[in-house]
């Protein structure tokens, strides 16, 4: 869709928008944003709504392109967001959405679409033409990836042809590359279970390291970069935890936060992901987290980086200060 077209859709009545293709969330008296330093973010959950929780806090306005109105999409637009629906694969409504919008979070939950929504975002971005800045949340694991390597996850690869696309765009973009999130169920509800069953957790990760991040540093690093994006731009930056630490020494974190032992049991990997269709994941997921597994046993994930404070001036926050917030969580 040219762009003169999607300025049609967003002034043409509020009714005639609610069709198949295209239906914009605009209660009763609301109106589309238009501001120089409006911010349109994919989605109203995950790193997505705490990245607005802090532009929010610096008065910076935020559109939230959603899929289908839910209680998440009600929650950002009682905050003050605005919202539309929309899908990053589907041009139309990219381009409508992209109507007043100076910087855009791209980012998706796993998914085997998402090289086709570069795509998309990357070719209308640039018929648009007035974007200073697509702020790209991509993966650590590409910092360690070449066009031909094979050890990595579907979701990995496409992450990393995603890049590419970006770049060939010439697009003002910077890429964000968070290693694993802390908040990942790996380290969340998989280890709460484990932890109240029996004082353990109980991973497939061998001796291997790992540095995991937390979603509210990740958030963090994206509203500063979106707050004021020209020195970011043509950057790329690197988000870990403040250490990389075993996971016996991941163990004795928790046990610390938790004021109670926690062990490692170390799986066998083939055993752990045999229990893996149990979850009812899609198949690219459980492919993903499958290969995770593999590489965090293959010691791939033993890696620190600065991008946290280098680009906020506050260091990630380590293991044991994320457990002792979500105590109660861990214990049940």
């Amino acid at each position: 869709m040219h762009i003169a077209a999607a300025n049609a859709l967003l002034t043409a009545p509020a009714d005639a928008l609610i069709t198949p293709q295209l239906r914009y969330s605009i209660s009763e008296g609301d109106s589309l944003v238009a501001a120089s330093n409006l911010v349109l973010i994919p989605g109203a959950g995950g790193v997505g709504r705490t990245v607005f929780e802090q532009l929010r806090a610096q008065d910076v306005p935020v559109r939230f392109m959603v899929r289908r109105e839910d209680e998440r999409a009600a929650e950002v637009r009682a905050l003050g967001a605005e919202v539309v629906i929309g899908d990053l694969t589907r041009p139309e409504t990219v381009a409508a959405a992209l109507q007043g919008v100076a910087r855009m979070l791209f980012a998706m939950t796993v998914s085997p679409d998402h090289l086709l929504a570069a795509t998309v975002v990357a070719s209308v971005a640039k018929e648009y033409g007035k974007l200073e800045a697509l702020v790209d949340l991509s993966q650590m694991t590409v910092s360690q990836m070449t066009a031909t390597s094979t050890e990595e996850s579907h979701q990995q690869r496409l992450h990393w042809l995603a890049e590419q696309v970006l770049n060939w765009s010439g697009l003002p973009v910077v890429h964000i590359r968070p290693t694993v999130f802390l908040d990942t169920p790996l380290f969340t509800t998989m280890a709460a279970r484990s932890i109240q069953e029996n004082g353990t957790i109980a991973l497939p990760f061998g001796t291997g390291r790992t540095s995991p991040v937390a979603v509210d540093d990740v958030a963090r690093v994206v509203a500063t970069v979106l707050r004021d994006p020209a020195p970011h731009i043509g950057h790329v930056y690197e988000l870990t935890g403040p250490r990389s630490v075993d996971m016996t020494e991941l163990a004795a974190a928790f046990s610390r936060a938790l004021d109670r032992p926690v062990s490692y049991a170390d799986v066998p990997l083939d055993r752990w992901q045999a229990g893996l269709p149990k979850m009812g994941l899609p198949p690219h997921i459980e492919q993903h987290i499958a290969i995770m597994a593999q590489l965090h046993r293959d010691n791939r994930y033993d890696r620190t980086a600065d991008g946290v404070e280098r680009v906020t001036g506050i260091p990630s926050q380590s293991i044991e200060a994320f457990v002792a917030a979500r105590r109660d969580f861990y214990l049940g």
